[in-house]
């Protein structure tokens, strides 16, 4: 088959690999028909996540149509078309149980935090993802789930990652009616918080961005104010000033390790490796939110240290709410957005490519040219539109 092939930071491209094979008794093998690169695969691809594997084949947004089952699997049969949830999970254990299922227990031997996820580094389990035409999906009667037949594949495969991680940062925010809410990082992570924060009672949302068609896409997708933060000198003040003084009542971070606007966070936790990553955007939550205010943070960073301001945190009496979202959790709620009209994920799909163009879609989306949002890539044999 051909798969996307991890060769060092910035290097990838497309080569041929052994078709995957059924391992486990619950295992399924899925036929790839879309799979998307996301923001947190450019950590990756830049080298900023420890034990991402030369040879190993990213992806952790796809769907698909199942080609084999083992011989456990009761819920899939060949011939289904599924979307896959980027964590892989038991659902038995303690954590899955709780419905914490970025946090299972039973699939990650390396890790002692988050539980596997495809295509994400051998800190989150050395599984291969699906920016391939075919992937083997474990636990394949907990995690998979058929699509509906009224839900467009483009839509669906927004609900494997993007629309459940930014919908559960709004979650987590505990939004109130009329509160403001500042969203930091304009890609789809953040818009589909932006979106959500308003089906969650927001009076006045605010997304914060330094990209000017992400920005103006936001304004028009999202219905919201934005910020290009490199008009602004002192980040916290600009978002008080806005609020009469108070801050916002909920920020959200859905940028992570890779944050611009701070010179000395990207040279320690970028350049040096002296930090898991820059955290410009922690500081700008913890300090532009109220007291009494919440943050909630989806965007990813590395396992190891980071300076940030806890003892502002301590003295503001704020709440700090974290996870790599439970899709699982969130997709009947989320389809069913989809069906009433309020939400079309799609919409932020701005590129297609064939897999075979893995490098080139990289180097686009790494380096924020023409105006792309979100791209999709489509295996061969599986229609561009």
């Amino acid at each position: 088959m051909l798969a996307m092939n991890y060769r060092g930071p910035y290097r990838v491209r497309t080569v041929h690999k052994a078709e995957p094979e059924i391992e486990h008794p619950n295992d399924a093998i899925v036929r790839v028909t879309r799979s998307c690169i996301c923001g947190s695969d450019l950590h990756l691809y830049h080298g900023l996540v420890p034990d991402t594997r030369v040879g190993s084949t990213f992806g952790h947004e796809f769907t698909g149509i199942v080609e084999e089952v083992g011989p456990s699997v009761q819920g899939l049969k060949k011939g289904d078309a599924v979307l896959v949830p980027f964590n892989i999970f038991c659902g038995s254990c303690f954590f899955c149980r709780k419905e914490l299922y970025g946090n299972c227990h039973n699939v990650n031997p390396e890790a002692t935090a988050v539980g596997g996820i495809y295509g994400y580094s051998h800190t989150a389990g050395g599984y291969d993802g699906g920016q391939a035409e075919f992937v083997r999906v474990p636990m394949a009667d907990v995690g998979p789930t058929v699509i509906p037949a009224d839900l467009d594949l483009d839509d669906a495969v927004l609900l494997t990652d993007a629309y459940p991680t930014g919908y559960q940062a709004a979650e987590m925010g505990e939004i109130a009616q009329g509160d403001t809410v500042v969203v930091f990082g304009a890609g789809p992570v953040g818009l589909f918080a932006a979106k959500s924060a308003w089906l969650m009672g927001a009076g006045r949302v605010i997304v914060v961005d330094h990209i000017e068609h992400r920005l103006e896409f936001a304004k028009t997708f999202a219905q919201c104010e934005v910020i290009d933060f490199r008009t602004v000198d002192d980040m916290a003040l600009h978002i008080k000033r806005m609020t009469d003084w108070l801050g916002a009542d909920v920020c959200i971070d859905c940028v992570g390790c890779e944050a611009a606007g701070s010179a000395l966070q990207r040279l320690t936790g970028i350049k040096l490796k002296m930090q898991a990553g820059a955290a410009t955007v922690l500081h700008w939550c913890i300090n532009a939110v109220r007291k009494g205010g919440t943050v909630s943070i989806v965007g990813v960073y590395g396992p190891t240290f980071n300076a940030v301001p806890i003892g502002n945190a301590l003295n503001k009496g704020l709440t700090l709410r974290m996870n790599q979202a439970s899709v699982k959790r969130h997709l009947p709620r989320l389809i069913e957005h989809i069906q009433a009209g309020r939400i079309k994920p799609s919409e932020v799909i701005s590129h297609r490519f064939a897999l075979e163009d893995i490098a080139d879609a990289y180097h686009m989306f790494s380096s924020k040219l023409d105006g792309m949002i979100k791209p999709v890539l489509v295996p061969r044999g599986a229609a561009l539109h």
